[in-house]
């Protein structure tokens, strides 16, 4: 009878700490999947998801994610069809966005993954493994058709886009590189249990569910505010997700064609990219002996990249104090720590002083705990400190390469495959019949070789 007394209690206590963090989790959209089973001991980082959903209601959103996905690819490289790909993004948008409130979503996905392979105690949901693997298992065949018309972050951006500009090629080469960045930051904060911060600081969930942080609220307002001149902002510059999905376009086997016959090279494309992802044609110099001056400074990069790859990690050391205070476990223990503590009031109860109340109770189990907590994030951190000196090298090793090409043709990684360009083809205006074949321009001759200034090329 005692035991099942203390059972209850235990359970109610659970129940209230769940509550209490599933309230402070509207705000900041921090973990985006159901909770893990409280009898398993794990420790749920502080925010939670809006209410679960029940399994099946769960697998539902797999096999609309699965449809949605299919029809993208098949709008795209079948009908070649803009309105298509827009009427997709819409439903996408509505569904995935404000209908689902951003939850459950691919972009915050990958933490859950890190979580699951470093963490014993933590089941990764099958539904959260789902929407990590199947937008990139497409984009290995078909390039980014996620971003086209299914990711309702970048669906909500290409609908406010208005006048887009034309961002400077040293200006997109230079912040293409924060995603890369961002995505390791996530995944070791969260393969440590610290915090998940792609979800608690993606700024389109608090307005999809019209709820949030102020600061957060301002920060989508500003990306859409931003987003009617510069075409998607956030996939471009910050989504995390967009970096891997960039990694598996690289490969994938089918990419956008802009002419589905020849390329006049009248420049239409180029002009009605508002992403910047169309590549001019070039021409590469007759005499071999003219690359030399680039194939040494390439030789140069590669032997520089392990000493960027070893400063990155040794600065990654450095950050572990900072990173450790975003873990609940030490945090609580400085808190407890600190001599200069302000004491709580009488007959107060906050959830500060209720966690410092149980960590009086065993301090030393406590202090354990975070110090196993600091000492995973100390190798976390240098592998994140790692991963942005590769991230760095490598942008500087393709800025480096020149390869030809006749044609003005999508970078596979940039694409979005969001079919804007296609009536922008003479040729293709010729296939729907729009236009006669007599009005095609005729073909451009390619522009003179040149060697491009230091670090002015881009491929």
């Amino acid at each position: 009878m005692m035991n099942q007394v203390k059972r209850r209690k235990e359970l109610r206590g659970a129940a209230w700490l769940w509550a209490l963090g599933w309230g402070l989790g509207r705000s900041v959209a921090e973990q985006r999947f159901p909770p893990p089973d409280f009898e398993s001991g794990y420790q749920l980082p502080l925010t939670q998801t809006p209410a679960p959903r029940s399994l099946l209601l769960q697998y539902v959103d797999v096999g609309i994610l699965a449809v949605a996905l299919a029809l993208a690819c098949y709008l795209v490289y079948r009908r070649r069809s803009r309105t298509g790909v827009l009427a997709l993004s819409l439903f996408s948008l509505v569904y995935f966005g404000f209908y689902r409130e951003g939850c459950i979503c691919a972009i915050g996905a990958p933490q859950n993954v890190a979580l699951a392979l470093f963490d014993s105690t933590y089941a990764l949901p099958l539904t959260a493994a789902a929407f990590f693997l199947l937008p990139l298992a497409v984009a290995l065949f078909a390039g980014r058709t996620f971003c086209a018309a299914v990711c309702p972050q970048g669906a909500l951006q290409d609908l406010v886009l208005l006048r887009p500009v034309k961002v400077p090629a040293w200006l997109e080469q230079g912040l293409s590189v924060i995603p890369f960045i961002f995505l390791g930051a996530g995944l070791a904060l969260a393969a440590t249990g610290s915090a998940f911060v792609i979800c608690r600081y993606d700024p389109f969930v608090p307005l999809f569910r019209l709820s949030g942080s102020f600061m957060l609220l301002l920060a989508g307002g500003l990306f859409l505010l931003l987003g009617m001149f510069v075409g998607r902002p956030y996939c471009r510059f910050l989504c995390p997700y967009g970096a891997l999905l960039r990694l598996a376009s690289i490969v994938s086997k089918w990419r956008v064609r802009i002419t589905p016959d020849y390329c006049t090279r009248c420049q239409l494309c180029e002009t009605s990219c508002p992403f910047g992802a169309i590549r001019t044609p070039v021409a590469l110099p007759a005499n071999p002996l003219a690359l030399a001056p680039e194939r040494k400074r390439l030789g140069w990069l590669v032997l520089l990249l392990p000493a960027l790859v070893a400063a990155g990690a040794l600065l990654g050391s450095r950050l572990t104090p900072v990173a450790a205070k975003l873990h609940p476990t030490v945090a609580l223990a400085e808190s407890y720590l600190d001599p200069h503590r302000a004491p709580t009031p009488p007959g107060v109860q906050t959830p500060e002083s209720l966690a410092l109340g149980r960590a009086e109770q065993n301090p030393t189990e406590l202090i354990a705990s975070a110090l196993d907590v600091r000492r995973r994030l100390g190798t976390a951190m240098v592998w994140f400190g790692g991963w942005v000196g590769l991230v760095i090298g490598v942008k500087l090793i393709r800025l480096s390469i020149r390869s030809g090409r006749t044609d003005f043709e999508p970078d596979r990684a940039a694409c979005f495959a969001c079919a804007r360009c296609y009536l922008h083809c003479p040729n293709e205006r010729v296939r729907l019949g729009l236009m006669p074949a007599s009005e095609l321009p005729a073909i451009q001759p390619l522009p003179a070789p040149t060697l491009p200034q230091t670090g002015s090329h881009t491929t």
